[in-house]
């Protein structure tokens, strides 16, 4: 059974920093391309980040450019997806995706609140 349990998510003051994990298991995490969406209340769910199954390529939604870093470690079979500069419209779910030819997984979400 394959799963994917992200962790990491809470409460943070604009400016702030979090650090998102998403643990895979029953799955040959190495192969799969990690992608992290958010879903915003009253919003569609939307591409934030995304790493390749080498980490040799990564892509960003414009939005978060420069202030948030994706990256894995497949000796672990986690990614993860650091956050700097929180902004109060980065308030969302944040799931993690693995994807692998037509194999497609997702995470539970962890929520990420900016507030002050």
């Amino acid at each position: 059974q394959v799963q994917l349990v992200e962790s990491g998510g809470g409460l943070v003051q604009p400016g702030g920093s979090l650090r998102l994990s998403c643990v895979g298991s029953g799955l040959t995490f190495s192969t799969y391309t990690i992608t992290w969406h958010r879903q915003a209340p009253g919003k569609e769910r939307e591409s934030v980040a995304t790493i390749t199954k080498t980490g040799n390529e990564t892509v960003y939604a414009d939005s978060v450019k420069g202030r948030f870093t994706i990256s894995r470690d497949n000796n672990k079979n986690t990614a993860y997806l650091q956050m700097d500069d929180l902004k109060p419209d980065d308030t969302a779910v944040y799931y993690c995706n693995a994807r692998f030819t037509w194999r497609n997984f997702w995470g539970q979400g962890t929520q990420v609140t900016v507030s002050s």
